[in-house]
């Protein structure tokens, strides 16, 4: 069982395979986002813990989604939730309550699916995953270990049924033959209603500590995703483009990177019940704003 404490300490080991840190001290404390609505014209949400945890909504999330569009601010939901494609990502929304358009949702599925080639990809996806967003050849992995010798890359989608024994077969696939891993979600976890689940980043860096040289992450803290809600909001400066999100090492290094203004979310998500400026403090990344709850 993930901790708190023992995800953030692996956040730490792993600084050097992070983007650099350009946050600076000075954090504000804010009540609600309309506080700060004069400083940006585009707000961006993290999903799991700023908008909803597992398949509940968070109490006001989508009222205050539906307040800053009243006012012209552009809404993006930039998450690392790799398990479904677009519509299926949509519908969860509208389910959730939070009606959104496909143009203002953008993932680290989707960044990781551009830098595919053609090669038969062997893919980890969640069992109602159809797949048909794929731009290239796929091989659904599960516990044939002869389909793991087939592929010619790795896609890691999802951590829905992935287990020890798995890992294991894919471990010693690459040993046998060396090929790149995508990892379409890079977070370590996400907090659900029942704890911290393990993401498709845990399995990866594992296999990067083993020494698997092509282990590719998509999604926050890295560039590609940042790149692709930038580009959605083409009239926007950096400087203008406020990111909501939980976690420090992933929304709010990732972000303050890309030269947006951050705000870091405390009550439901993975700092939940915990002292967040003891992990600012120890991490050094500072979130330019932080509040309980958008």
């Amino acid at each position: 069982m993930q901790t708190v404490q023992s995800v953030f300490a692996r956040y730490e080991e792993l600084r050097t395979r992070l983007p650099e840190n350009t946050t600076r001290p000075g954090t504000a404390s804010i009540a609600s986002l309309l506080d700060i609505r004069d400083q940006a014209d585009a707000f961006v949400f993290d999903a799991f813990g700023v908008l909803n945890v597992g398949t509940k909504p968070i109490p006001g999330a989508a009222k205050r989604l539906d307040q800053l569009r009243a006012t012209g601010c552009a809404i993006r939901i930039l998450s690392n939730a790799a398990s479904n494609g677009k519509a299926q990502t949509v519908e969860k929304f509208r389910t959730l309550g939070m009606p959104v358009e496909p143009d203002e949702i953008i993932t680290s599925r989707d960044a990781a699916l551009q830098e595919l080639d053609n090669r038969l990809w062997g893919v980890i996806a969640a069992p109602d995953d159809r797949l048909e967003d794929i731009p290239s050849p796929a091989l659904r992995l599960g516990q044939d270990a002869a389909a793991y010798s087939q592929a010619e890359g790795f896609l890691f989608l999802s951590s829905a049924e992935w287990d020890t024994g798995k890992q294991a077969m894919l471990s010693a696939s690459l040993e046998q033959v060396p090929r790149p891993v995508v990892i379409a979600n890079a977070d370590l976890v996400a907090p659900r209603s029942g704890g911290l689940s393990l993401e498709p980043g845990f399995f990866g860096h594992q296999l990067a500590d083993q020494g698997v040289q092509d282990v590719r992450f998509f999604g926050k803290p890295y560039s590609e995703v940042y790149r692709l809600a930038a580009q959605s909001l083409p009239d926007i400066a950096p400087e203008r483009i406020l990111m909501c999100g939980d976690t420090l090492h992933t929304d709010i290094l990732g972000a303050s990177a890309q030269g947006w203004k951050t705000v870091l979310v405390t009550r439901d998500g993975v700092l939940a019940g915990q002292d967040p400026q003891k992990f600012i403090a120890t991490s050094g990344i500072y979130p330019d704003y932080r509040l309980e709850r958008i």
